[in-house]
């Protein structure tokens, strides 16, 4: 081989991005054979997953996605690509039903059919199933989510769950995936689906991954990264009120209006929340088809994770949600007016531990308040304070206790979440642009007592029907509690920078 042969073989080796539209083909929609060109969202998992790759040594990763947008076909490639350069390694496949494995397979034999000869791995076994390299003693094999015993009896390096959410019998699958796959360096686990309601085993694990918890990174492509997502606009097309802030917040153009309205309207029935599970524009927003009662809008949760460069005034408010055990997470909150500045979670702490990192917080930051929730560990961590004189400063806050406005809210959890809804409607607002924020934000459902007054969804609720307590919203929420006015040492700092609201912490 000449030296730039051997450079063009070292490369495809190394960079999928180069290999897949030079080896790679693909069945196009009018039915031909094609470069596998990556698109948007296959070239964005890719950077994920070999980012986490460099960082740990192995891929762990969820993917959300919408229908159709080549996820399924990407890691297919990918791992196509893995065991064609590469001796002893196994790929399994597991999807949610019978067709899809049969899709999945006919896609990955047509991968291997139209590999020129001089880099076409040698074939001992190929059938419906399988594929083995004999001489690479390298395999490919696809099943079905039919049975509880599905992957366990494989080994393998890398696997593909498609459409995980779907799966019939999940924990028993996510569980034998443990067993399937070592723990060891360069083996890769890729699950991938579009949501499936709240509560389930994808969904569970998808809200650990968002907040950082365990080894899986989560990664989400929204509907619009694709190209094919858009409809001629008719001359009478006018931009309806939700239509205009989808475009103000994702620079979305008429094109990919209509066709969002057309799918909405011919394939969903009208009804929004089956589109935004299929079609959603953020991971949130995903899960909301089954919480149709979330108090907070989705579109303002938005548009303050899109803001910037909010006027910081007002006195600095601090909310803390302490927890202990489980998954739950000790969750502090600054804000400023009308500008979260900074979140903190942490998990497993203890009373002091907790107190200790707050303690600090009102040194360093002076805040003109702290509000503790005092349910459980907080009223520990509240005591704790107190002792170290910062009685003045610090304020408890008991989720069940009588609301200031009793004949409007059932309680003081539902004045302080109406409260902070209401702050998110009056724009602008600006919190950091995170997913797990607005996961927390959108869990909890509303609904009104018998007198008529505002009812916000315990975290015992919440996790019943299987979701987790939203602890950065409810530490959020807390800064709403009262109105608060500047400490005096900082008060005079604060109007000699035109920085006086007194009433900002509404």
């Amino acid at each position: 081989m000449t030296p730039e042969q051997l450079q063009t073989l070292h490369r495809l080796k190394n960079d999928f991005v180069f290999y897949a539209p030079r080896v790679l083909k693909v069945l196009s929609k009018d039915g031909r054979i094609v470069p596998l060109v990556l698109n948007r969202a296959q070239l964005h998992i890719n950077a994920l997953l070999e980012a986490q790759l460099r960082d740990s040594g192995k891929v762990r990763a969820l993917i959300l996605k919408g229908r159709q947008q080549g996820a399924s076909t990407f890691i297919a490639a990918r791992f196509y690509w893995k065991l064609q350069f590469r001796k002893g390694k196994k790929a399994v496949i597991i999807t949610h039903e019978q067709n899809a494995t049969d899709n999945l397979f006919a896609m990955t034999k047509r991968y291997h059919d139209n590999v020129t000869e001089a880099l076409r791995p040698a074939t001992g076994m190929a059938n419906a199933r399988e594929l083995y390299f004999d001489r690479l003693d390298s395999g490919y094999k696809v099943a079905t989510a039919g049975t509880r015993e599905v992957g366990r009896s494989s080994t393998a390096q890398y696997f593909h769950g498609s459409e995980a959410a779907f799966w019939p019998h999940a924990a028993s699958h996510f569980a034998g995936i443990g067993q399937a796959v070592p723990n060891a360096p360069g083996t890769e686990i890729i699950l991938e689906s579009t949501a499936n309601g709240v509560g389930n085993e994808f969904h569970q694990r998808w809200k650990r991954a968002e907040a950082g918890q365990g080894e899986y990174v989560a990664i989400f492509c929204p509907w619009f990264w694709q190209p094919e997502y858009r409809r001629q606009v008719p001359q009478n097309f006018v931009r309806k009120l939700d239509e205009m802030e989808l475009a103000e917040l994702y620079g979305l153009d008429d094109e990919q209006l209509y066709w969002r309205r057309l799918k909405i309207d011919d394939d969903f029935s009208g009804d929004l929340s089956l589109f935004q599970q299929e079609y959603p524009n953020n991971a949130a927003e995903a899960f909301v088809a089954e919480n149709k009662d979330s108090l907070i809008s989705a579109a303002h949760i938005m548009a303050a994770r899109r803001a910037v460069d909010v006027n910081v005034a007002g006195p600095l408010v601090i909310g803390v949600d302490p927890a202990r055990f489980g998954d739950d997470r000790t969750a502090i909150v600054w804000r400023r007016g009308r500008v979260v500045t900074k979140i903190k979670t942490y998990e497993k702490k203890s009373t002091m531990q907790v107190a200790g990192i707050v303690a600090q917080a009102i040194e360093s930051d002076k805040p003109a308040r702290v509000f503790v929730d005092t349910v459980g560990l907080g009223a520990g961590v509240y005591d704790r304070l107190v002792e170290l004189n910062y009685e003045e400063v610090v304020a408890s806050v008991q989720a069940s206790e009588s609301a200031t406005d009793d004949e409007k809210y059932r309680n003081k959890r539902a004045e302080c979440w109406v409260r902070m809804r209401d702050w998110f409607a009056e724009k602008p607002v600006q919190i950091p642009d995170s997913d797990e924020i607005m996961a927390d934000l959108i869990e909890p459902s509303y609904s009104y007592d018998s007198k008529g007054r505002y009812l916000i969804e315990s975290k015992a609720d919440i996790k019943k029907r299987g979701g987790r307590s939203p602890d950065i919203a409810d530490g959020l929420s807390l800064t709403f509690a009262e109105p608060v006015r500047p400490r005096k040492e900082i008060k005079t700092e604060m109007e000699a920078w035109g920085m006086l609201d007194p009433y900002a912490g509404y």
